[in-house]
């Protein structure tokens, strides 16, 4: 029997660095079964075209020590999938961590599992947050007890060598960043809007304009259902 067994959700339309950053930490950790999670085994299509192919439904999912939930465009219609959500009140009650990555948070705070919680998620988002009850807070990895959530996409690496820490102890996973080579070095200072121009923070809020209303209409009525 593993040590641990570790859970991640995916999802059509999923933004697929936001699982398999954290699978790969995960995967690194001795003795850890480490599954993923939809409602079939049918390949999903991921954001961008990737494939990714689940090997445990939810209906026959065992034991959870950890959950993860991603994020990703997909995220929209989860909020409205009680099957979904379901899943993860129960897991999220059994589970001795429960973790999102980037938008993966708003799916747990459909869930109602964030209520009076601290989160964090992407920077363009983190206000939706609010209408969840959950407690906006800024951080690349943010814990409120056994819940803990990464910011955006690639927040999911320290997201999840943070929780083997809690898990198996730091050196288990420093050696695992060490095996990874995690040693970011970004070529331009512009992957939050404290640091990036202006300009460039502008023209991205720009491009989500459409998708944020569509997405804050879907938040708003998936929080109208738990309060």
């Amino acid at each position: 029997m593993p040590a641990l067994r570790i859970g991640l959700l995916a999802f059509p339309a999923m933004t697929q660095l936001d699982l398999t950053g954290p699978l790969q930490v995960f995967a690194s950790l001795p003795d850890a079964d480490v599954r993923v999670l939809w409602k079939t085994l049918d390949p999903i299509r991921t954001q961008g075209g990737l494939r990714l192919l689940p090997d445990t439904t939810l209906d026959d999912c065992p034991h959870l020590d950890v959950i993860c939930v991603p994020g990703g465009p997909g995220v929209a219609d989860l909020m409205d999938d009680e099957v979904v959500l379901s899943f993860l009140r129960v897991r999220a009650g059994q589970a001795r961590f429960v973790g999102s990555i980037c938008t993966g948070a708003l799916i747990l705070g459909a869930a109602g599992l964030l209520r009076g919680r601290k989160a964090t998620t992407h920077w363009a988002w983190t206000d939706l947050l609010v209408p969840f009850g959950a407690i906006p807070t800024l951080g690349r990895v943010v814990r409120d007890g056994k819940f803990f959530s990464g910011g955006g996409v690639t927040a999911g690496i320290d997201f999840a060598l943070t929780m083997v820490a809690e898990l198996a102890g730091r050196d288990a996973a420093e050696v695992i960043q060490l095996g990874i080579e995690y040693a970011p070095a970004p070529p331009f200072d512009a992957g939050h809007p404290d640091t990036a121009r202006p300009a460039l923070v502008a023209s991205a809020r720009a491009r989500m304009a459409a998708i944020r209303t569509e997405r804050e209409a879907r938040v708003n009525a998936a929080a109208a259902r738990l309060f």
